[in-house]
């Protein structure tokens, strides 16, 4: 059986993003950050690793793959992943009725927050 491992983010700052993703996700990382890569998990142990591998880039914009991060207090995350260093990102093709924010991190790697309040869970 094949599995995810690890989401990886090309970074150019490898400290400033991970003091963003740890805070954003409350991620630790598995092992102490190496000088160019790091793998950040879920403090709880449950969820998929992100890894921070800095290798300086230009960024595809819009990007291929970006991360849905899922929020039952949608409004009271997207403000303060704003706080952490969080920018909003507007796109003329995102519906009115959109359950979705789009956020970029400090580097401007894009991310959605889903509104998931009132969604059942898998099962």
């Amino acid at each position: 059986m094949i599995s995810v491992g690890s989401i990886v983010i090309r970074v150019d700052d490898l400290r400033r993003q991970l003091d963003f993703w740890t805070a954003a996700l409350d991620y630790v990382p598995r092992r102490p950050p190496e000088e160019d890569f790091v793998v950040l998990g879920p403090r709880d142990g449950a969820g998929p690793n992100i890894s921070l591998d800095r290798v300086p880039a230009t960024a595809q914009v819009p990007p291929r793959i970006h991360l849905d991060l899922y929020s039952d207090q949608q409004d009271a995350d997207v403000e303060r992943l704003l706080g952490l260093g969080a920018s909003r990102v507007e796109w003329g093709g995102r519906p009115p009725d959109a359950d979705y924010v789009i956020l970029a991190d400090p580097e401007g790697n894009r991310f959605c927050v889903v509104d998931t309040a009132g969604v059942p869970g898998p099962g």
